[in-house]
Formats: structure tokens, sequence, C-alpha cells
């Protein structure tokens, strides 16, 4: 998928919203701190989405911990909160957080403040087949071609490596990673749907299926 974006924030509903809010990204949500740790035990996101008012450990007390250790001294850290004084939002800032939100936050806020934590992702080329991962766009020549956020995805994941030969397991866990929503008959419907979207722009012969084996991007010579 895109950027990777951990949620830690115990109301399930603003969970909910900030995933919606950051359709398009890889979003993991944790409940505390403990369990926020635990998941970046198995992977570091490229973002952190923090609220302060956590049960138990608090969000500070995590960043302050995300400061200390290498692997995640450097990482992208927002505050959510709803304390509105200046100095709560000044000690933030101090203990090592990027940016804050406050809440009640507008979902088109969130999502501006989360891209411009984000490095910006060079635009991929192949045979006349222009993607953009900055607006999620897709393009060759004069067509715009109309994708949804899973076959960008797989798209996206296909021109990373052209020519080579993804199994559907591998596909499901390099492009979906842990969604249980997703399987191996979920695999061939998404690639299904992006030949459809490529057919405007004649890229869809480049989707090649493998037979026993998986799908694999072709460039005509």
């Amino acid at each position: 998928m895109g950027f990777r974006v951990m949620v830690v924030e115990d109301e399930p509903a603003i969970q909910a919203l900030i995933a919606a809010s950051l359709s398009g990204y890889e979003v993991r949500c944790a409940g505390s701190a403990e369990a926020a740790l635990l998941l970046l035990a198995q992977a570091t996101p490229d973002l952190v989405l923090l609220d302060w008012g956590l049960p138990g450990q608090s969000g500070i007390d995590l960043l302050c911990r995300l400061r200390a250790h290498g692997r995640t001294r450097a990482l992208p850290v927002i505050m959510l909160t709803a304390r509105s004084q200046q100095q709560d939002l000044v000690f933030a800032l101090e203990c090592g957080a990027d940016d804050y939100v406050a809440k009640p936050f507008s979902p088109r806020e969130l999502r501006a403040r989360v891209q411009v934590q984000l490095p910006r992702q060079p635009g991929m080329e192949l045979n006349g087949l222009q993607l953009d991962p900055e607006s999620q766009s897709v393009s060759a020549g004069a067509h715009d071609l109309a994708l949804g956020p899973a076959e960008f995805s797989l798209l996206r994941h296909f021109m990373r490596y052209p020519e080579r030969t993804h199994t559907r397991a591998a596909l499901l866990a390099q492009v979906w990673g842990n969604d249980s929503t997703v399987n191996e008959r979920a695999v061939d419907t998404r690639v299904r749907r992006l030949r459809q979207a490529l057919h405007a722009s004649g890229h869809h012969a480049m989707i090649e299926t493998v037979r026993g084996d998986g799908y694999r991007l072709t460039v005509p010579r």
C-alpha cells in the first residue's frame, strides 16, 4: 500500500474517522501505548498519530520513549489533543512532537498535516503509463485513468518490479499486509479491475497471468 501510518488512539470512533480521512494510506491502530509498542516491534511506520490522553501510559510518555530509541528517534509524530492551552502545545513540541492537531479536527486538516510530515515520493513511468503517489493518480497520454485505492496500490507494486512474477500469496503479503478482508480470490478480482481501468489507454495487456504462478507486469519491447 502507500505510506504506513500508526494511529495510537483509544476511542474506536476516532480511529475510524482517522482511517477514513487517510484513505490511500496503510493505517494500523493501537488503543494504548503498550499496544503501540507491540506494533512498533513488528514494523516501523512512516508516521505516528498519537493521542495525548491515552489510558495508562500517556501519549507524552510514549513520545519520550520514541525519541529515546534510535530506531524511532526521527519518526514523524503528530500529537492529537483536546488541550488548547499554549503551554501544553509548546510542551508537546519540546518533548519531540513534529506537529499537533487539536480535537475536534477536520479530516481535511488532518490529511494535510500528515502529508506535510511525509517525504515526497517520486513519480513512476513505464511505457507511457504514469503513476503519481502524491496525488494518487494514474495517467497515460491524454487519458486520466480512474483507479480505486486497492488497484492503485497493486499497480504501484507491479511498476516497482516489472517483469517479476508475483504469486497471489506474495501480493497479499506485500501489497495488503495484514488486511484480513483480502484473500487470494480477492487478489484475482482486483487484478481484473486493474486491467479494466487500464483498458482505456491500452495498457491492460501489460498485466499478464502466469499460469500456475500468479501475475506479472511486462513491458513491450
